[in-house]
């Protein structure tokens, strides 16, 4: 899908053994109302049929590759490195876009040339795409992130290339909180923008990394902080805290909300 009157969007979807929900994800990107993407899948070697979906819209995809990687970080890194658009995102492979998400996007980034990043809603789905609530999602600043308040669905955030450029790539060292990362490193230099409107579903389900690996999340976030300069006795060390005795809780709730579901 191509329009030269309007900026290029590049989007890369990173994936490995993903073929229950690969396709959705798929055509929530090439179905979009906007004229200018170009889509990049960068799966890692699956075998369970994810390739056959890939081939299927190899047509209209900029670029892709099956090959064995390091990771989702790693692979969110190597699709980048082929993107030339203006605008950045990227979706997993188990999470979709509403129809409305990168017009609406853009258009908002290229009326307020001061935001460096712009992000909406997500709700939580599950498995089987039915809705099971809501992403916190608010209004933050650079202060705000280094203190924990995320509050940035990545799945529905879209930054600039030319700040891709200067804070770029992604750490590889991170398994979880890469997002994280580089919402502060963005927020250092542009400021950050939300808009109240739904542009993104999170697929929650129990192979999922927010379900099975949650832990890793908050020690990768506290890597950020010290980096940085964080105080030992800082808000987010005591939110790390208070997160290790609820995380069992919220994550048995959410497993709850699957089994009543299905």
């Amino acid at each position: 899908m191509s329009d030269s009157s309007s900026p290029l969007v590049s989007i890369v979807t990173p994936s490995y053994n993903q073929a229950r929900y690969l396709e959705y994800t798929i055509r929530s990107v090439l179905e979009q109302d906007y004229p200018n993407i170009e889509y990049i899948i960068v799966d890692g070697g699956s075998n369970d049929g994810s390739t056959e979906i890939i081939r299927r819209y190899s047509d209209q995809l900029a670029w892709w590759v099956s090959e064995k990687d390091h990771g989702q970080t790693d692979a969110i890194n190597k699709g980048f490195a082929h993107a030339r658009g203006e605008i950045l995102a990227w979706i997993n492979s188990d999470d979709t876009y509403e129809l409305n998400a990168v017009r609406e996007a853009v258009a908002f980034l290229r009326e307020q040339p001061q935001v460096g990043l712009v992000y909406g809603d997500a709700n939580f789905i599950d498995e089987n795409g039915y809705m099971i609530g809501r992403f916190p999602a608010a209004q933050t600043d650079y202060h705000r992130l280094r203190r924990g308040y995320v509050h940035i669905p990545q799945q529905s955030a879209f930054w600039r290339a030319d700040l891709w450029r200067k804070v770029g790539p992604l750490d590889p060292s991170f398994y979880f909180a890469m997002d994280y990362d580089l919402w502060v490193r963005l927020a250092a230099l542009a400021s950050v923008r939300y808009l109240p409107r739904q542009w993104a579903n999170f697929r929650l389900h129990t192979h999922g990394k927010t379900i099975s690996a949650d832990d890793r999340c908050w020690p990768e976030m506290l890597k950020v902080h010290y980096r940085d300069g964080g105080s030992w006795f800082g808000i987010l060390p005591a939110k790390y805290l208070l997160r290790k005795v609820v995380a069992p809780l919220i994550n048995a709730r959410r497993r709850a909300k699957f089994r009543v579901v299905r």
